[in-house]
């Protein structure tokens, strides 16, 4: 089934414009930097954020009490203190207090791979600079993708507002970002807003998943200076962190995790130039060669959408 679905799947892209996700191929041996091995233990680190980014595509009416079945089961003890969106013109969304990691978490829901996939490869992607009353004192020369930019805005303010009560009610340290797919980009463009918008006391920690490219290479410089504690994880063949292209302006920020089969996965180096054979970036250099269906999962055992608030 799961191939058959791929195929037809694929069988839709081919009039979709194939994504440069390729690296510059001058780039020397000398150049090139190896990715690392996770451990078990790594891994089994990871498992809460999966759960977390699970369970942002529940609704807020089961998400509120905590009480989302599997995927909040798999995260005991943890606090919601606000949720909202409605799916459609905003997607979900949650803040809450997380004991065991002693951190305020935000997670946003993701939407359907392939509708976000189409629109990804639409060559009239537009960039935006961040609006300046969100994004305090960032350069012009900082672009971000407009659509991202936009569903952002619309929850900002009042996730902040959230998040500082909850610092100040637990006398927390740290705030964490979570999300998959549209998700995934609303949560590193959190990051940036919240490192702005907070004291510089606080840490702010980032980990996604399928995430795709955000904004232009002096965006990935930004966020690179400004967010050292994120991991974006892929997928095995999803297509979704290889667009939009690299040839429309985009770049990747930094901290790639790839889980390149279930007993493999590794961190990538850099942001978009890694030139390992295990990184995204070169396993898979267009749509065509990708599987949609990867997006969905598993990341080590979890699964992430709609279908899987159970």
């Amino acid at each position: 089934m799961r191939t058959l679905l791929s195929t037809l799947l694929l069988a839709l892209w081919k009039g979709l414009a194939v994504v440069d996700a390729l690296p510059n191929p001058t780039v020397s041996y000398l150049q090139q930097r190896s990715v690392s091995v996770l451990s078990s233990s790594q891994l089994a680190g990871l498992a809460p954020y999966s759960e977390f980014a699970r369970a942002a595509y529940c609704s807020p009416n089961i998400v509120d009490g905590w009480k989302c079945g599997q995927a909040c089961e798999a995260v005991p003890g943890f606090q919601v203190s606000l949720t909202g969106g409605d799916g459609n013109d905003i997607q979900y969304y949650y803040v809450g207090y997380w004991p065991s990691g002693d951190t305020v978490v935000v997670a946003h829901q993701g939407t359907d791979p392939t509708q976000l996939l189409a629109d990804l490869t639409d060559v009239n992607i537009s960039f935006e600079s961040p609006d300046p009353s969100l994004f305090p004192g960032v350069s012009s020369s900082v672009q971000v993708h407009s659509g991202f930019a936009n569903e952002h805005a619309k929850t900002a303010p009042t996730i902040l507002a959230e998040v500082n009560k909850l610092l100040i009610q637990y006398s927390a340290e740290s705030v964490t970002l979570i999300g998959h797919s549209l998700g995934g980009a609303l949560a590193e463009l959190d990051c940036i807003f919240l490192a702005l918008n907070l004291p510089s006391s606080i840490s702010i920690k980032g980990v996604t998943y399928g995430t795709p490219r955000v904004g232009n290479p002096a965006w990935a410089s930004l966020f690179d200076s400004m967010v050292p504690n994120f991991q974006r994880i892929n997928n095995e063949k999803d297509p979704i962190p290889i667009v939009p292209g690299i040839s429309m302006g985009f770049s990747h920020v930094q901290g790639e995790v790839h889980i390149v089969d279930s007993d493999y996965v590794v961190s990538c180096p850099g942001d978009d130039d890694a030139t390992d054979g295990d990184c995204t970036i070169m396993t898979v250099p267009n749509v065509i060669d990708s599987d949609i269906l990867d997006h969905l999962g598993p990341y080590q055992g979890i699964y992430i959408g709609t279908l899987f608030c159970t």
